[in-house]
C-alpha cells in the first residue's frame, strides 16, 4: 500500500463513507463533509486520480477504484477501530473521534496489528 499521507487518505476515507450514503458523490459533498474548500478538494481529487486512486466520471461523479476502496477500507478501520477502543476506556466520543483520526494515521501496520490483536485478547 502506498504512503499517501493523511490528507489523501483522509479524502479516500471520506469518499468511502459518502459511496455508502449517497447514490453519487461529487466535489461538493467531499468539500461540505472535510469542511474544505471546493479549490483545496479539486486539488487533492486530481492528485489521486493521477495516482489511480479514484475515477472521476464525465458527470463529475467521483468513484474509488479497487485501489482507492482497499487503502480507504485499510484507514477507515482504524478509525473504526480506534475511536472504538479510546471511548471503551472512557474517553469521551468527540475526543475518541479526532484521536482516531490522528492515531490512524501515524502508527505502523505492524504496530496497529499488535494493539489490535492485544486488545482483542484482553476485553
Amino acid at each position: 500500500m502506498q504512503e499517501l499521507g493523511q490528507s489523501l487518505e483522509d479524502y479516500l476515507e471520506a469518499i468511502l463513507i459518502l459511496e455508502k450514503q449517497l447514490d453519487t458523490v461529487h466535489n461538493i459533498d467531499i468539500a461540505s463533509y472535510l469542511g474544505f474548500s471546493k479549490s483545496s478538494v479539486s486539488h487533492a481529487l486530481k492528485i489521486l486520480q493521477a495516482d489511480k486512486l479514484i475515477q472521476i466520471h464525465r458527470d463529475k461523479s467521483v468513484k474509488l477504484t479497487r485501489e482507492g476502496q482497499k487503502t480507504a477500507q485499510h484507514t477507515y478501520q482504524r478509525h473504526e477501530f480506534f475511536t472504538k477502543m479510546l471511548q471503551q476506556i472512557g474517553v469521551n466520543k468527540f475526543t475518541a473521534e479526532e484521536d482516531a483520526c490522528r492515531l490512524e494515521h501515524v502508527i505502523s501496520d505492524e504496530t496497529f496489528q499488535a494493539i489490535k490483536k492485544y486488545y482483542e485478547l484482553h476485553e
